[in-house]
């Protein structure tokens, strides 16, 4: 993401504002059961969902890290296990092994799952890309391969999987080529198959099991550049195709931040309260908030004020969902920074996420219960898991 620099006078002010968070944290490292401290008991009090990406191949062969997923979050996100090159690695050869062991933890567990993601230009199988590029997969071919995939993996899942992230990151930010309608030009599905494969690919997951929730995933949705363009270009796509009778059920904010930047936390809430207002469900589905470390072994910040900038920006995502009632979910993308995505992605930056890298809670971890323990019962996000 492109986002704007953050002020002096903002970080000061989260600074102040954080030293106010209480540090106690109170059964956080999880122990395979729930405990009513736990931030998945906390969170239900409100009927919300609090969940995290989960690392399929570490459940069961690194203790603390289940014991920390199943102990803390009643919402479980596949941070791969169900991409198009891990099921399909072959063409018309399924490996849904991951896929289905982490299913079967989370029914064990009394966790919801979100499915992650039908439609994405990111790691797709080599098969795809390779024939599409050497021209043996034409156009029509692909749309028709695209279709199958989208029913296989929902009809193999069905009534396994709560929300899905159906088409994942296909509108344009403020530094992409943007059609006319707001998706962006250069999408590999775009670019390919027209801006109708949106509404197709719903219709398509919609016949697989019409009793998941659909949701439409990407960042920047909410204002987070400083800018409602992106948003906006959503919001009118999204309200088009409702009124064409196309299944989107809700919309799912990423909520990826980084506090060398602004966050306009107001904006973001009336951001998410619009999607609500249209009919729709919302979700934070990926959020981290990431800083300057000093390696990505260690990832201690380097700023002083980063450790008062990252649980207030976290604060702030969890707030804005719970003042909007049609959040029905709110997940981390990732249990600890020892395995966390943001290392290797932003070079110099980490500790994005509740735990460090020895998976100890941090402050943000206490600051989030304590958002949860502030707004119980104040707020009805739905029955907990609840369907459409």
């Amino acid at each position: 993401m492109k986002l704007r620099r953050r002020s002096a006078v903002v970080a000061a002010g989260v600074a102040a504002a954080a030293l106010l968070v209480p540090a106690a944290v109170a059964a956080a490292h999880g122990n395979g059961k729930q405990d009513d401290t736990s931030l998945r008991a906390l969170a239900s009090k409100q009927g919300l969902r609090f969940g995290t990406a989960v690392d399929a191949a570490q459940l069961g062969s690194n203790k603390a890290y289940t014991d920390i997923v199943a102990g803390q979050f009643s919402a479980v996100t596949a941070e791969n296990a169900m991409k198009w090159d891990a099921v399909e690695p072959s063409q018309g050869v399924h490996n849904w092994k991951a896929a289905d062991d982490l299913v079967k933890f989370a029914q064990q567990n009394g966790q919801a799952v979100r499915g992650h993601t039908l439609m994405w230009h990111n790691q797709l199988p080599g098969w795809l890309t390779t024939g599409v590029d050497n021209g043996t997969i034409s156009n029509a071919q692909l749309r028709n391969i695209l279709h199958q995939h989208v029913t296989d993996e929902v009809s193999h899942f069905k009534g396994k999987v709560w929300q899905w992230d159906v088409a994942n990151e296909v509108f344009a930010n403020s530094w992409e080529t943007p059609q006319a309608d707001g998706l962006n030009a250069d999408d590999f599905w775009v670019k390919h198959l027209g801006s109708g494969v949106l509404a197709d690919v719903f219709r398509w997951a919609h016949q697989a099991d019409p009793k998941a929730l659909l949701m439409y995933n990407d960042y920047n949705i909410t204002g987070e550049d400083g800018t409602n363009v992106k948003f906006q270009a959503v919001y009118d796509f999204v309200k088009k195709l409702r009124k064409q009778g196309v299944p989107i059920d809700g919309i799912g904010e990423q909520g990826h931040l980084d506090t060398q930047y602004g966050f306009n936390a107001t904006l973001y809430q009336n951001d998410l309260q619009a999607f609500g207002d249209l009919g729709l469900k919302v979700a934070i589905t990926e959020a981290d908030v990431r800083t300057f470390v000093d390696a990505p072994a260690t990832q201690v910040p380097t700023d002083s004020l980063a450790q008062f900038a990252q649980p207030y920006e976290f604060s702030a995502l969890l707030k804005g969902c719970e003042l909007v009632s049609q959040c029905i979910s709110f997940t981390a993308w990732g249990v600890h920074d020892g395995d966390s995505w943001i290392p290797s992605t932003f070079s110099g930056e980490g500790y994005g996420l509740l735990y460090d890298v020895n998976m100890q809670p941090k402050t943000a971890y206490s600051t989030l219960q304590q958002d949860l323990k502030a707004a119980a019962g104040t707020k009805k996000h739905g029955p907990v898991g609840g369907g459409k």
